[in-house]
């Protein structure tokens, strides 16, 4: 079989595309024939050699794939040869055939296409529990997000109105993706420069934003205090600069102003509560179903073209969701 295989960190020089022996599911498992696969930026962070994301080399990128169901683990139930599926598998994804586990392979109702799907077990899931699980979000209120130009923020931007509404304030890294972070749903996009704090102030006339959700570890943790209105909730989600990590705020400054700040992470719920994130898919795919979420998503025609992908992504010349064609 055909597969993306990341020989080294680096950049798109050490992501080839190989033919590999064809995987078989273990027990608990089932393999899949891929169809349609998403790019996210986790797969960035393991090609330039962040610490955690790749303990070995070379290493295997994809993380949420749909297709159709190839083969059957001992002990799998509920799931039959030929389901059409949406799967989060630990990696390995981009590529025609993936094992995944039982529990975190959904099957799609009819009216979902495979090319939509791709974007739910990582993308729109991710969002889907950083506004509920993790951010408690509730209707009304204000969302600060960073990254917006990406696919987590596209799919927040979905989401955002289906749980009842708010406002979306998002920041960007380079200033010509505002304008499409306006055009996906965002009630304000600045980037992030020495005049952002005023900024969101200024679009929260001074009371400060309920709800920040934060994937660049803590480079952007000081603005992110600063702009938190009394009882404000902090998602940090990852370390998408790459940076070093500095210490949390003490104590005392979160007691101040009854302030929140959690963590989160896909990974980290799929290898110990792996039901959650499985509900989160399938809450998404139902609302696919009902044809009230929509996700746009940048089409890329073959494993091939997924390494330049990438580099627009690291890069931040990316907007929105990417999803390759595999088979199909």
């Amino acid at each position: 079989m055909r597969a993306l295989v990341m020989t080294a960190p680096g950049g798109a020089e050490n992501s080839q595309v190989q033919e590999l022996a064809t995987p078989e599911p273990g027990p608990g498992q089932v393999t899949v024939d891929v169809a349609w696969a998403g790019l996210n930026f986790v797969d960035v962070m393991t090609r330039r050699g962040d610490a955690a994301y790749a303990a070995d080399w070379p290493y295997r990128p994809g993380k949420e794939v749909a297709g159709t169901v190839r083969a059957l683990g001992e002990g799998v139930t509920g799931l039959a040869v030929g389901d059409r599926v949406v799967a989060a598998p630990v990696g390995a994804g981009l590529a025609e055939v993936v094992t995944a586990e039982a529990v975190l392979t959904v099957p799609l109702p009819d009216g979902v296409g495979l090319r939509e799907a791709a974007a739910v077990p990582l993308g729109l899931a991710t969002a889907l529990l950083l506004l509920t699980d993790a951010g408690h979000f509730a209707a009304g209120e204000t969302v600060l997000v960073h990254s917006a130009g990406g696919g987590i923020g596209h799919a927040l931007a979905q989401l955002l109105p289906l749980l009842g509404g708010g406002r979306l304030i998002g920041t960007v890294g380079r200033p010509d993706k505002a304008a499409a972070v306006l055009a996906s749903g965002y009630r304000h996009a600045f980037a992030r420069d020495e005049a952002l704090a005023e900024a969101v102030r200024t679009a929260t006339d001074g009371r400060g934003v309920d709800l920040v959700l934060d994937p660049l570890g803590t480079e952007a943790l000081e603005l992110d205090l600063a702009v938190a209105a009394p009882g404000a909730r902090i998602v940090l989600f990852g370390n998408a600069g790459g940076g070093a990590v500095a210490d949390l705020p003490p104590l005392a400054r979160l007691l101040a102003g009854n302030l929140t700040v959690t963590g989160f992470s896909h990974r980290g719920l799929a290898a110990t509560a792996p039901e959650r994130l499985a509900r989160a898919v399938r809450r998404v795919v139902g609302l696919l179903a009902d044809g009230g979420l929509e996700l746009p998503v940048t089409e890329l025609p073959d494993l091939a073209d997924v390494p330049a992908a990438h580099d627009a992504m690291a890069e931040r010349r990316a907007t929105g969701k990417y999803v390759v064609r595999i088979g199909g």
